[in-house]
């Protein structure tokens, strides 16, 4: 599976998507766009969107982007705080249907 993470996101968390292609937006040299021209740049090239926004949802028309999205639910960015949530979100990665958004929660 083709996996994006979000700017927001440590560039080594990357690393813990064993088994999936997953790219950073650093990576893909996007640093900087909006939600909204993020999602548009995604929509070819990935399957889902890995971020720690949590009001992308509420700010982006997610039905018209054709990419999933999973939000990981922190209190901060720092990698102490994502590893623990890699578990569960590998887990629910096959559930992911393009135009949602799934939750994982600590």
């Amino acid at each position: 599976m083709k996996l994006l993470l979000d700017e927001a996101l440590p560039v080594r968390l990357r690393h813990h998507f064993v088994g999936h292609d997953a790219r950073t937006v650093r990576y893909m040299g996007w640093l900087s766009a909006g939600n909204g021209e993020l999602l548009a740049l995604a929509h070819d090239e990935f399957d889902i969107l890995i971020t720690c926004d949590k009001r992308m949802r509420y700010q982006q028309n997610l039905t018209a982007a054709d990419v999933g999205i999973i939000v990981l639910n922190v209190v901060s960015n720092d990698i102490n705080y994502l590893t623990p949530l890699i578990p569960g979100t590998l887990a629910i990665l096959p559930t992911v249907n393009r135009g949602h958004v799934l939750v994982v929660n600590p």
